[in-house]
Parts: structure tokens; sequence; C-alpha cells
């Protein structure tokens, strides 16, 4: 099959929704996962050298670090709520079609942001950039489902999560060198050549398909679960400064909650739900949201605070905080590429996977709390053991979420998983900025709103030396709050899957039983 072929109405997993047989498999299939991850690979590289960026956007806009975490969270925010939707409108109106819109919203969006002049401009940007980030995430992830069989989608998600693990390599090195070199602007301009020839791979080889007895999109959930969440992450952003208790934290933390509580109302009574909430009865789609929810946060909360004790604590520049960060993506990609985290899976299982992998995770993020405080050496330690925990779970995560919802609805599940991905990367940014701003407040009085505006403010050596000591306590204390996080929730997580397979377990040698098909609970 090419792409100028006639459409396969009932997509690559046939009418009944099953995954193709072996003698099916597509010929190119293997092709095809490399031209998707490079759309894939579009976003990812954004998200990154954003991070990297960030003292130099401190700097060249004079943004506080709540500006900052508002550029970053503002996109995440965005495509956290269209996420369900676009995989809805690909399953119904074509996933290749999709994938192509998405390549164009999202270099349309990185060359206004890199224009912008004020950080309000480049937050509108960047949640502009969400919408077409959501339609890539969710296409990505379907197409891989719908050309692999059972054999081999655990490596084909691996590789395609590896793809997280480049980017997360690339971004700082290509960061640091842009930086170095140009102003910041340059690190969105350089999305737009990757995005043009991924469009061009895309239309030239990646398949159509489509489910016409998809579900309509639903707008108004889509609505509702961005406010909400919008409401929730300004809450926690603007906890430490506004206080906990205050009106403008608890207002918008009120209104978050009560769009999510309306969210989910209205998910159980619309007939074409964005997220069918029977999903959650099954036990292993439920361990596998809580994991894929915590890796996220401990991943981008980790990685925002990473930057900032590299460049701000340990003065680093862009460049070399950039190549300092590699060790972590190159562990994962190495680990994945090599079939390392999938033999491991087909050996032990998911829950001792996830539960092995959100371990090495935690233990990774306390190493760089208690050894790196002073020395990259210590810190490398860590960024090893995380790489070695993320390229164990992450993929583990994403095959248990899509093998519980049905291969016809492989765009909604692929927006359930990228959903995790985008609310725990944007709540881990929030969560653990807000103990940073906390602790770091506690500590020492200024009325600065960030590091280089507190340093620039003190009135003698001594002073800086004491600002400085107390950002990098903050610092030590939001990375051990991850760590606990992660590891609590990666045994939860744990426990829920292992309940859910014995319970699959025993209703299969029950007398009479029919095994429960993908997504049933």
């Amino acid at each position: 099959m090419t792409a100028t072929t006639a459409e396969n109405t009932n997509g690559p997993d046939g009418p009944d929704g099953r995954s193709p047989a072996p003698a099916d498999r597509h010929p190119q299939r293997w092709i095809i996962l490399g031209v998707i991850c490079l759309a894939e690979l579009t976003v990812l590289l954004d998200n990154t050298v954003l991070n990297v960026a960030i003292p130099s956007l401190t700097r060249e806009l004079h943004a506080s670090t709540s500006d900052i975490q508002w550029v970053i969270s503002a996109y995440s925010l965005v495509q956290s709520g269209l996420l369900l939707t676009a995989g809805s409108t690909a399953d119904r109106y074509g996933r290749r079609k999709m994938l192509a819109a998405g390549l164009v919203l999202f270099g349309i969006g990185s060359l206004v942001a890199g224009l912008a002049d004020s950080t309000a401009q480049l937050i509108a940007a960047r949640a502009g950039m969400g919408v077409g980030g959501a339609l890539l995430m969710t296409t990505t992830l379907a197409v891989v489902v719908q050309i692999f069989d059972d054999t081999e989608r655990v490596r084909a998600i691996g590789l395609w999560a590896t793809v997280n693990s480049l980017g997360f390599a690339a971004g700082p090195l290509i960061g640091g060198v842009l930086l170095d070199h140009f102003w910041w602007g340059a690190i969105f301009l350089v999305n737009i050549p990757v995005a043009v020839l991924a469009l061009a791979a895309v239309l030239m080889l990646v398949p159509e398909s489509k489910n016409p007895r998809g579900d309509r999109p639903d707008l108004l959930g889509a609505l509702l679960s961005t406010v909400g969440m919008t409401g929730v992450v300004y809450a926690i952003i603007n906890g430490p400064d506004q206080g906990w208790t205050s009106g403008a934290t608890l207002v918008p933390a009120a209104v978050g909650a009560g769009f999510l509580a309306a969210f989910v109302g209205w998910e159980l009574r619309v007939p074409y739900p964005m997220l069918d909430m029977h999903f959650f009865r099954d036990q292993k789609f439920t361990g596998a949201v809580a994991g894929a929810i915590l890796v996220a946060f401990g991943m981008g909360g980790s990685l925002f605070l990473l930057t900032q004790h590299l460049q701000f604590v340990l003065g680093y520049g862009p460049l070399e905080a950039g190549l300092r960060t590699a060790p972590l993506a190159l562990t994962i990609v190495a680990l994945n590429l090599t079939g390392v985290g999938a033999r491991v899976l087909a050996r032990v299982g998911t829950p001792v996977t996830i539960a092995a992998g959100m371990s090495c995770l935690a233990a990774g993020l306390a190493a760089i709390a208690v050894l790196g405080g002073d020395s990259y050496a210590g810190m490398l330690l860590g960024l090893v053991v995380m790489g070695v925990g993320i390229a164990f779970a992450m993929p583990a995560m994403a095959n248990a979420i899509m093998s519980a919802i049905p291969p016809a609805k492989a765009g909604v599940g692929a927006g359930v998983n990228g959903t995790l991905a985008e609310f725990g990367n944007g709540l881990g940014v929030a969560v653990l900025g807000a103990v940073l701003n906390a602790r770091f407040a506690a500590l020492v009085t200024v009325s600065a709103a960030s590091l280089p505006a507190a340093l620039a403010a003190a009135g003698s050596a001594g002073e800086r030396a004491r600002i400085a000591d107390a950002f990098a306590a903050g610092l030590e204390t939001s990375q051990l709050v991850g760590a606990c996080a992660v590891l609590v929730g990666g045994l939860l997580a744990a426990a829920l899957l292992r309940r859910a397979e014995r319970a699959e377990s025993a209703g299969a040698t029950a007398p009479g039983a029919v095994p429960a098909g993908p997504g049933q609970p």
C-alpha cells in the first residue's frame, strides 16, 4: 500500500478492529515507523530546547519563574486538553491527514514563537503550538498500533518511545549551539525545517487509515478538560507567591476542579465521549494510567529543575549544560535500540518491569538531589540510573494502555497516552517548581521573582552566597519530593497491574469463561 492508493476505510486493523495478522503486515512498516518518529521528534525537540533556554529567556525577556513555567505549561495544557479530541478526529477522518495537519500547524506556531518580543506573546504562541502537537502525538502512536501486530508491537512502541529520549539528548545540544551563536528565537525557528522534511515524508510514505464508524469529536469535553487543567495548574504555579489559602489560589483551583468534575460527568452521559470512563473499570488500564502520569511527572519536573541546577548552581553555560544532560537520554536510547526493554518486559511481565523502572527513576532523582549538589560527578550517576528506569517503564506502560483499548480506537488510545504524558509533564513542572519556590522563599527573604534578579539585587558577596545556597537547597528538596512521588506511584501502578493479571487468569480458567477482548471492562 502507498499513500496514493485508495483509503482503507476499515484501517489496517480490519473491520473487526483486530490487529493485522503476520501475513498482512505492511511491507514498509519499519520505514513508516521511522517517518512518524521524525514527525514526533519535531514536537519533542521544541520542549527540550526550551528547557535549556530558560536562563536566556529569564534574562532577555525579563521573565519571572512563573512566566517561564507558563511558557512551558501553556503548550502542555492546551495539548493535553485536545489530545483525546485529536485522536478521535484522526480515527474518523484519517490519521495521515491529521498527521500532516499537525506538522503544518506546529511549523506556523514555531514561526510565531520565534518572532515574539514579550513573554505574553510567547505564551500565546506556545499555546497555539499545542494544537499542532496534539495532532502529531496522537496520530504517530495510532499508526504504530495499526501497522504492527502483537508480536512486533512492544518493540515498535519501544522504538517510538526512544524518540522521546533522542529529543532529550539532541534538544539540549542543539539549544546550546543555537544560544551560543544566535538569539533565543532561533530555538523555535529550528523546528521549521524539521517539520517541512517530516511533512514531505508523511505525504509520500505513510498510508491513510481511518475508521468511518469512529466517534464524533467531543468539543465540549475538550473545552471542559482544558479549562479544568489550566485552573488547577495555575493555582499550583501561583500558590507560593500568592499564598495557598489566598483567593488568587483557591478560586482558580476550585474552578479547575469544578470543570474537571463536569468533564467526567459529561463523558459519562455523552453518546460519543472523548474518553470512555468505563475503561477505568479495567485495573490494567488504571494501573498503567497511574504509572504514566508519574513517569511524565518525574521526567518533566526533573528536567525543569536539572537545567537550572546545571546553569544557576554549577555555573555551566547553555551548551555545557546540554552536553551534561545527554547521559540520561543516551542510556534510554541504548537500552531501547538494543531491545533490552522489550526482552525484559517479555521475560518478567509488565508489573515487575514497571516497578523496577519506576524504582530506578526515583533512585536517580534522589541521587541527583543528594550527590549532585556540588559537582557534576555525583549528578552523572543519577542521570544514568534515571535513564535505565525510563527505558524500562515508559514502553511497558504505553503498551499496557494501548492493549487495554480496542485497536479500532487506536487514535483515542494514543490520545489517552499522550494526555497522561503531557498532563504529567505540566504537573511535574508546576508542582516541583512550586516546591522549589516555596523552599527558596522560606530560606531567604527576597522581593525578586527569579534567581538572577535576586543575585543582582544582593548587596554583598555574602548575601549572594546565601541566596545561591538557598536556591540549591530548594532544588534538593523539590527533587526529593519528585523521587518520593515517583516511587509511591510506581509501586501502586505495579500492584494494580499485578492484581489485574491475576483477575484475568482466574477468569480465563473459570468453567465456560470467554476471554475479554481488548478494552472490555
